[in-house]
This record gives C-alpha cells, sequence and structure tokens, in this order.
C-alpha cells in the first residue's frame, strides 16, 4: 500500500442520508451539519441524497465511517438503531424508506460482495415519525439526533486514540 492509501484506512467519515425537505427524512443531513461534528479535527463530512451507489464512492478506500438516515419500521418515533455492517447484515426492511432503488441495505451488501466495505461501517437509523413536505425535524427525531451526536463523538473519540496507537504500523 502507498502512504495515501494508508492515510485513507485511518480516516474517519460521516455520512449523512436524506432529504432535508423531507421533515424527519432529514435527520442524516441534520446530523452530519451539528457544528460539534463539522468542526471536529480529521473527520470528513458528506451528505447524499443520491442512490445507494454514491454511498458506495464515499466509502470506498475509507478507513471508519458512520451513515445516518432515518428509517420507517412502524416501531416508536425517535427509535434508535445502531449496526455495525462488518458484523451482521443490514436488514432491507430498515432502511425501506428511501425512494431510491439501490438504498443503503442494497449498498453495503454490494460494496460487501465485491469487497469494497470500508474497514469499519457503522450505520445509525432514527425512526421518523413526519416524512411529508416541508423542513425540520420532529420533537422525537430531533431529540434522538442529539443523543447520536453525543454517542459519536465519544466513538470519534475512541477511534482517534485507536488509530493514534496504531499510527506506527502504518509507516
Amino acid at each position: 500500500m502507498t502512504g495515501n492509501n494508508n492515510r485513507s484506512q485511518r480516516s474517519i467519515t460521516l455520512i449523512g442520508v436524506g432529504n432535508e425537505y423531507r421533515q424527519d427524512d432529514g435527520v442524516g443531513i441534520f446530523i452530519v451539519r451539528h457544528p460539534a461534528l463539522l468542526n471536529h479535527p480529521g473527520v470528513r463530512v458528506a451528505e447524499s441524497q443520491r442512490e445507494g451507489a454514491h454511498l458506495m464512492d464515499l466509502w470506498k478506500g475509507t478507513g471508519i465511517v458512520f451513515v445516518f438516515d432515518a428509517v420507517y419500521s412502524r416501531s416508536k418515533a425517535g427509535a434508535i438503531y445502531r449496526l455495525d455492517a462488518m458484523k451482521e447484515r443490514v436488514p432491507g426492511d430498515l432502511f425501506q424508506f428511501s425512494t431510491h432503488r439501490l438504498g443503503i441495505a442494497e449498498a453495503v451488501e454490494l460494496s460487501r460482495a465485491l469487497n469494497q466495505l470500508p474497514a469499519e461501517l457503522i450505520l445509525f437509523g432514527i425512526e421518523g415519525k413526519n416524512f411529508g413536505q416541508g423542513k425540520g425535524l420532529s420533537l422525537q427525531c430531533e431529540q434522538s439526533a442529539l443523543k447520536v451526536v453525543r454517542r459519536v463523538l465519544v466513538e470519534i473519540q475512541k477511534s482517534i486514540r485507536i488509530l493514534s496507537q496504531n499510527a506506527d504500523a502504518f509507516f
């Protein structure tokens, strides 16, 4: 591996998925735009409103990736789901609210089949309540999004410590 590939393998990327003009569908965008995450050194932030193939491009060759999106499973609004895509399959019915043909679950499984998953892939889904036209999240969704931001900040700090401790192994 070259030095640049090593650096990308040690990177942390946050991807917010959704449409901020469809109320709770914008929760992923809301999360990655949070100032605590946007201004975090060493963390790359991306947004996606496109097909799952765009996600595959965003995470290809990267290190640690967190993806945030709204889900609709008829559970309690604001419920938080965390999945480690390296350890478990992503239930297709959890991230089914997408209007795209190739959603998150399909993008993960296609990347897995093509051996193009990042080193780590963590998915956060927040159960939405309102998906109609308009800006702004429901109270339940916004409160859960803020909980996710706090949790991800802790996970980022832990990942940075681990990556720093292992930095010599990359050179």
